[in-house]
């Protein structure tokens, strides 16, 4: 068996919210693109499964920014402090990279592309605070400047490619680029006594005015040849936590999302609100969709921090109504599992909620919410009747899988949390392993759910559990640095696997011959499992521990996933 090439990788269900303006659209209205972790999910609107990565970034990707003719769209990323922090130029037809160009250090705040595609202007983060103008074409750097203060958004102007807008603490600038000296110019914006830190700027299309979106919770409206304050909204209240987004309409409205979840449509000229609506997380992006309703009303896209992506259309007459278009985790996820047979549906779990996917739509089917607590494990009892799942609380619940109902839940079953768990062939047990180190085993029915043994010798967290299939026996792995065998008649000992590891992860081999592990040593290990010996190790990983595997159904592939990435 030979170490392969990196799984290629056909889908992915998950939008990374928290990058704020990370949702971008297309001009042509049926592509999406947007950033999870070091890669740039490209999606076809209408097709869940019609997508392609572009992965070239070594860390997270922090800003997206797309031309307007749609060839092209570019992407800066997070590195570690004292280092370079890239920016990639892609060519979106061909999917590939056209420019790799690096100047700041740390993190690239936002990028801006000219209205004809031909500079893009990069924003440095705090520990940067630059601002360099680049050659699409060429990939060089043309000019570049210190920002005033903390800036957190560029801007160019959508019919010359000569002036951009900078935001950020206190600081409103118009800057004239001076191709022929390689200069930017800085022309501060006139607001009389009024303090504001800016979140986000959006230009109309006839660059008569800006809109920027601060972190006091309004609106403010700047003319733009004058460069002086002209109005503020939404009148009466601003947005809790601040304006986070902000879209100017085709029609000529002002769209504001706020971090409480509102979706606010403003009047251009008196920035009053003619309609909102309440998403259930903040609003991290806002774009709009192309051309007019029939209605007079408009489209957008919104992607919230809590990873979901919801399509809004505003109509005069009815106001704003949302869709949930795309949702996911928005938390670190910390089981996943298939039912046994069958491939077309498998769950996750996270904090406070189980789900259940389809895989070929690569949709939601199911959410089980249980508040305040987190999942630590899931898994599908063989007969597809219950999702037993074990919870940072201690308890066992198991739901019903198509409707999500409880069927039972077995409190206290292990002090301090349950971390692993799996059902017996005939559905009348599960094995389960706890933080504390013990392993249990449970006679569960409908109407009763009793301990049948609890079996310590563990004297760390129990990471994974792994049952025979004629039920007889278990092995269990922890992060003491054993693996112990267990007979499931006498509820002992009969075998244990050790090594200089925490072990993560352990699987039956099919034939049931051997016991496979990976853990913190990076190795993946075969043990003998009758005598425990070890027959052969490999190295799982270059760089990191291995904290999860599993073994193909004929045994003649292992996958393994870690903290390499």
């Amino acid at each position: 068996m030979a170490m392969t090439d990196h799984l290629p990788l056909e889908s992915v269900v998950g939008f990374a919210g928290k990058v704020g303006g990370g949702l971008v659209l297309h001009p042509n209205g049926k592509t999406m693109a947007y950033p999870l972790g070091a890669t740039i999910v490209v999606k076809e609107l209408g097709d869940t499964y019609s997508q392609s990565f572009l992965q070239g970034h070594n860390d997270e990707v922090s800003c997206l920014a797309i031309s307007r003719d749609g060839a092209f769209l570019a992407s800066g990323q997070i590195t570690n402090m004292g280092f370079s922090a890239d920016i990639i130029v892609w060519d979106l037809h061909a999917r590939s990279v056209v420019h790799r160009m690096s100047l700041h250090k740390v993190k690239v705040a936002e990028l801006s592309f000219s209205h004809d595609g031909r500079y893009l202007a990069s924003l440095g983060g705090q520990d940067d605070n630059s601002l360099v103008i680049w050659d699409v074409e060429t990939g060089n750097a043309i000019c570049g400047t210190p920002t005033p203060g903390l800036t957190r958004c560029v801007r160019f102007l959508n019919t010359s490619s000569k002036q951009l807008v900078t935001g950020g603490g206190n600081t409103l600038v118009v800057w004239d680029f001076d191709l022929a000296n390689r200069k930017l110019r800085p022309s501060p914006c006139r607001l009389g006594n009024i303090r504001r830190d800016t979140n986000y700027i959006t230009i109309d299309e006839q660059d008569e005015y800006m809109y920027v979106g601060t972190t006091s919770g309004d609106v403010l409206q700047v003319s733009l040849s004058a460069q002086l304050f002209k109005h503020a909204g939404p009148h009466k209240s601003r947005v809790p936590k601040g304006v986070i987004a902000v879209a100017s309409a085709p029609s000529g409205e002002v769209v504001v999302g706020g971090g409480d979840g509102s979706v606010s449509v403003l009047e251009r000229g008196t920035m009053r609100t003619l309609a909102s609506t309440k998403l259930e997380s903040g609003v991290t992006s806002c774009v709009m969709a192309p051309g007019m309703h029939e209605d007079g009303g408009f489209g957008l896209y919104a992607g919230t921090e809590t990873c979901n992506i919801y399509y809004l259309k505003y109509s005069p007459a009815r106001g704003v109504l949302s869709e949930l278009i795309q949702t996911c985790h928005s938390e670190r996820i910390n089981d996943v599992a298939f039912p046994v047979g069958y491939s077309e549906v498998f769950a996750t779990c996270g904090r406070e909620d189980v789900r259940i996917w389809h895989i070929n739509e690569a949709r939601e089917l199911l959410r089980i919410k249980v508040p305040n607590v987190e999942c630590l494990s899931v898994a599908f009892m063989p007969d597809g009747g219950s999702v037993v799942t074990g919870w940072n609380d201690g308890k066992i619940r198991a739901f019903a899988p198509q409707s999500g109902r409880l069927l039972y839940t077995i409190n206290d079953a292990h002090p301090h949390g349950v971390t692993c768990l799996v059902g017996s062939g005939d559905c009348a047990r599960i094995v389960s392993g706890g933080k504390e180190g013990n392993v249990r085993v449970w006679r569960v029915g409908p109407e009763s759910q009793t301990m049948v043994a609890s079996m310590k010798e563990h004297k760390g967290p129990v990471n994974s559990i792994a049952l025979r299939a004629n039920d007889s026996e278990c092995v269990s792995a922890s992060s003491d640095g054993s693996a112990i065998i267990w007979d499931l008649t006498r509820f002992t000992r009969s075998g244990a696997l050790t090594a200089n590891t925490f072990f993560k992860a352990c699987a039956y081999h099919p034939d049931e011959s051997q016991v496979v592990t990976g853990g913190t040593d990076r190795k993946v290990t075969w043990w003998d499992s009758f005598d425990g010996q070890a027959i052969r190790v490999l190295d799982g990983s270059e760089s990191a521990e291995i904290n999860s595997l599993d073994i193909s159904t004929d045994g003649e592939m292992i996958v393994t996933g870690g903290g390499d990435k």
